[in-house]
């Protein structure tokens, strides 16, 4: 082993955005992405991961969601699994998302194939500071993450758009309409919903937000959510979202999972953050607009925008 430490769309139609956006990423890719490109560098997985900002989040909890992706990206159980692909090496992009007039790049296509790679990363996260903004987008995060990889330098064996937050989409186009066109694409949707209850996540939020992912949001082969209840299970979270998501496994219910990933045990079993995989056929119909709807009847109460 190496070891190396269905909704219709009124506006401009998804797909149009996607390619116009894809085509302008493109174009300002760097030297370097651009040489691999033509190289025809392959990766295991090109992996966008867009992590919400949005005004429900403290500044601690912004922090703490930094940390928890630079300590995740650095650790030793995501190592094995870039390790463990048959490349030994991942794409990574990482922005910051919250209405869909706010994308804030973190991180550009990067390649990580070794310990220093992940370490390189994890400081450029840690260096910087996550500003709240107003208002919540998962379907302009899905926007910017397809335009993304449809930009990607390397040639990839599969590509994931990884996102994160704490409420249902209130702005921007609906929600379904952007996961079936990156579906279409063969893209995987996971999530992280964040179900924390303090802050304006009160007002904006709602109690079953994992089920609102998993009806509105993930998609594609091997989709799945990560709750988070606690801030304190979020770097475990992460971390175990990330291990599957390069490893390319199936949720732990899933018939077509790995056996691989019962070699990562942690160590207190009660307390790892479950892993809920994608049902496309839903016994019961699920309000997709709950977010917007929401936003209309709540908005009066916050004079700058709210989340």
């Amino acid at each position: 082993m190496r070891w190396r430490a269905g909704t219709v769309v009124r506006s401009i139609p998804a797909a149009a955005l996607v390619l116009a956006a894809g085509l302008a990423l493109a174009a300002q890719e760097p030297a370097r992405a651009q040489s691999a490109q033509a190289a025809g560098e392959h990766v295991d997985v090109a992996l966008v991961l867009a992590i919400d900002v949005s005004r429900s989040m403290s500044r601690d909890e912004l922090a703490i969601q930094r940390r928890g992706y630079a300590e995740a990206i650095a650790s030793r159980e995501v190592l094995q699994a870039i390790d463990y692909g048959p490349h030994g090496r991942i794409g990574l992009a990482i922005f910051e998302w919250a209405g869909d007039f706010h994308a804030r790049e973190l991180l550009p296509w990067t390649i990580i194939e070794s310990e220093a790679d992940a370490q390189a990363v994890a400081a450029r996260l840690l260096e910087g500071e996550s500003i709240g903004q107003s208002r919540t987008s998962i379907s302009g995060a899905l926007l910017r993450g397809m335009a993304l990889l449809e930009a990607v330098p390397y040639q990839a064996e599969r590509r994931v758009i990884d996102v994160s937050g704490d409420g249902p989409n209130n702005q921007g186009q609906p929600v379904t309409g952007l996961r079936d066109a990156a579906v279409d694409r063969g893209i995987t949707i996971n999530g992280l919903p964040l179900m924390t209850s303090d802050g304006f996540a009160q007002y904006f939020g709602i109690s079953d937000l994992d089920e609102y992912y998993r009806r509105c949001v993930i998609g594609g082969p091997g989709a799945f959510v990560v709750p988070v209840h606690e801030w304190t299970e979020f770097p475990e979270a992460v971390r175990r979202k990330l291990v599957m998501e390069i490893g390319g496994l199936a949720p732990p219910d899933d018939p077509r999972r790995d056996p691989w990933l019962d070699l990562w045990q942690h160590p207190l079993q009660d307390a790892r953050p479950p892993v809920v995989p994608a049902q496309f056929a839903a016994a019961e119909p699920y309000d997709c607009l709950v977010g917007e709807k929401m936003w209309r009847n709540r908005r009066d109460l916050f004079y700058d925008g709210g989340r």
